[in-house]
């Protein structure tokens, strides 16, 4: 079994709708381990850092402008195909192409709000874990019922 980690992000659409919740449900019920956990505000030095990769993109300030706009809720989850997995428990970017069942086709309302991020490789997993996280702020542990949940 080889395990991975992801970056998961509740934007603040998600936070200020009280859906931090039902999502972080979704990932417990699918049987990924959660080893870090914290609600910031994020700086624009933050933010600039992570959508870097669309800088010279005409939404780049929208996007920077956005999630610096109220509560994050920041996640790196655990599991064997956790980074391919939550993406499709995500769903797709646009909220009206994402399956029903799949958090944005369930909650998000457009493009511009759709509620939550999700890395989209192992490269930019760790790069957004290292950048949202501190070393010690992630947990090592094992679940009680780990014999359960994997082979």
């Amino acid at each position: 079994m080889t395990l991975e980690r992801t970056f998961v992000a509740i934007k603040p659409d998600g936070v200020q709708r009280g859906l931090v919740a039902e999502i972080i449900g979704r990932f417990e019920t699918k049987g990924f381990k959660l080893v870090g956990l914290k609600q910031l505000k994020p700086s624009k030095e933050l933010a600039e850092k992570h959508y870097g990769v669309h800088r010279e993109r005409p939404f780049f300030s929208g996007l920077v402008n956005f999630i610096t706009s109220g509560p994050v809720v920041a996640m790196a989850w655990e599991g064997e195909g956790v980074i391919a997995s939550a993406r499709k428990l995500i769903g797709a970017t646009k909220p009206l192409e994402a399956e029903p069942g799949t958090i944005r086709g369930d909650l998000a309302v457009n493009i511009g709000r759709n509620v939550i991020h999700g890395s989209d490789g192992s490269d930019t997993a760790s790069f957004e874990i290292n950048l949202w996280f501190k070393d010690e702020e992630l947990v090592e542990w094992s679940p009680s019922d780990q014999a359960w949940r994997v082979e």
